[in-house]
């Protein structure tokens, strides 16, 4: 018996959050719209040129799980912190949002990783992130009756970066392919595509995943083209299904020859992009444990991402689940 609908898997981080100008970008060397790996100095040297912020966990995994919650369904998730203040925030968070969060915190350095977050007026997000205890996440987090009883395991690119996640991440696609349930990844970021390309495709042709989110620019860099037909047709060779998103455009679902075109959530003014995409997952991942149609998991998705990005933080302030009933897709 299911006992999760979806564990998520990923680096556990705490966002701050601050709006800025196009000009401080430039002038403190940050890449606008991508996740900016930093050392200890640099984060101390981001956070004293910072506004006023706001701090709320986060981490790509970690509001995926906080937005199926907030559907309604049965999250879990494994990441890593220390006993630190800000992995106290974390744990409260996301265990206040109903997941099921127990990996074993660090007591010693390094600190609980943190990502600077800066918000143009365009609501594109710059993170700067200092992965800090997410490097240390290992084989040993992975909780094999969590991992079996979960319908599907989903972790995000980003783990990548960290050596030992990937052993972990290795683990769990084993354990839950042993167990029949599935396996999910996002490709995270084009940066960190053009790092793993050959390591994410090997991934999705081996059949480790099932299961693939990118956004139009991830699809692109992953495939080495500028022809959007061309990857999507290559994603669907690769890999099972896919969903792809295009902001604005919406979304696209591909498995096999079949192209499911979702339509983007209308909303009224972008304040923050931070999230959208880990909460599109979100949406279709419920709706897939729940066996609902691919367009109407693609629905879901679109609005959850349209519902984050009119608020500031990557993690829904309102109930989706009263959200997506009031539209019609429960």
């Amino acid at each position: 018996m299911t006992t999760f609908d979806v564990l998520t898997i990923g680096n556990a981080i705490v966002d701050i959050i601050a709006r800025c100008e196009e000009r401080f970008l430039t002038d403190n060397g940050i890449i606008k719209s991508a996740m900016n790996l930093i050392d200890a100095e640099r984060a101390e040297l981001l956070y004293s040129r910072m506004g006023p912020a706001l701090e709320a966990s986060g981490g790509s995994a970690g509001n995926t799980a906080a937005g199926i919650a907030s559907l309604g369904g049965k999250a879990a998730y494994f990441g890593k912190i220390a006993n630190d203040q800000l992995g106290e925030i974390f744990t409260h968070d996301i265990q206040a949002q109903g997941v099921h969060f127990r990996t074993q915190p660090l007591d010693t350095f390094p600190p609980t990783a943190r990502s600077m977050i800066f918000v143009t007026e365009d609501g594109e997000r710059s993170m700067n992130t200092y992965l800090g205890a997410c490097v240390e996440l290992g084989p040993e987090d992975v909780e094999p009756d969590v991992v079996a009883s979960a319908a599907v395991t989903y972790f995000e690119g980003y783990l990548w970066d960290p050596p030992r996640a990937k052993e972990a991440i290795r683990d769990a696609a084993r354990i839950a392919h042993e167990n029949g349930r599935e396996v999910s990844m996002t490709l995270s970021d084009s940066f960190c595509v053009n790092r793993y390309r050959a390591e994410f495709l090997e991934l999705m042709t081996s059949g480790t995943v099932d299961i693939v989110f990118a956004n139009r620019a991830e699809a692109l860099a992953l495939y080495e083209t500028e022809d959007f037909s061309e990857a999507l047709t290559r994603l669907a060779r690769d890999c099972r299904l896919a969903a792809v998103t295009m902001s604005e455009e919406g979304s696209i679902i591909v498995r096999g020859n079949e192209r499911i075109k979702v339509e983007a959530t209308k909303v009224s003014r972008v304040v923050d992009t931070t999230g959208a995409g880990d909460l599109y997952a979100a949406g279709f991942l419920f709706g897939y444990t729940a066996g609902k149609p691919l367009d109407i998991c693609g629905k879901l998705g679109s609005l959850a991402a349209g519902i984050v990005i009119e608020q500031v933080g990557p993690r829904p302030m309102l109930s989706l689940k009263d959200a997506a009933a009031k539209a019609g897709l429960l």
